[in-house]
């Protein structure tokens, strides 16, 4: 099948990419439906953009992103961990990634790199940001192939079941 990566119309595509974000990340319908409303508010911030990866007309991935904000709740919880650690100046200047998914068939194809790196390339900040369940995954060796750093780890979000590390990277990413 023929892969084409191109922006995305996330509102109007919600119920299929999270689909695809239920499908990777093992998430249930009322999970899916408290995201569901996530996005579509994610997706009136100001910069907030989304690429799609279709393959036989099908949305198999997407990424969506936008500038960081420090009022944003992302940004309150992690503040504190990355304080800590004296990294707390990522939050400023950096372009968050805010879901990355690939349907787990078409995973191991560098889709979810192809994703990443192209939202970024278009991003005015210097940097990007972005947290990902800590643990030895094939999700954070990609983020650390691409040149993401740890910032913080083992940080908690609110009724998430596991910790997470926050990541960042210079712009533009390592290919």
């Amino acid at each position: 099948m023929d892969l084409v990566i191109g922006p995305l119309d996330l509102p109007a595509h919600v119920d299929e990419a999270l689909a695809v974000q239920a499908a990777a990340f093992g998430l249930g319908p009322d999970e899916v439906a408290v995201r569901r409303q996530i996005v579509l508010r994610h997706m009136t911030y100001p910069g907030a953009r989304a690429l799609g990866a279709t393959a036989g007309g099908r949305l198999v991935g997407f990424v969506y992103g936008m500038p960081n904000d420090r009022t944003h709740w992302w940004s309150t919880v992690v503040e504190p961990y990355l304080r800590a650690r004296g990294h707390d100046d990522w939050l400023d200047d950096s372009f968050v990634i805010t879901e990355l998914h690939v349907h787990p068939d078409h995973q191991k194809r560098g889709i979810g790199r192809t994703l990443i790196t192209t939202i970024t390339d278009t991003a005015a900040e210097p940097r990007s940001i972005l947290s990902a369940i800590d643990t030895d995954s094939p999700a954070r060796g990609l983020y650390h192939s691409l040149g993401y750093q740890d910032l913080a780890r083992q940080v908690h979000f609110p009724s998430a079941p596991k910790p997470y590390a926050v990541m960042g990277a210079p712009l533009p990413l390592r290919r």
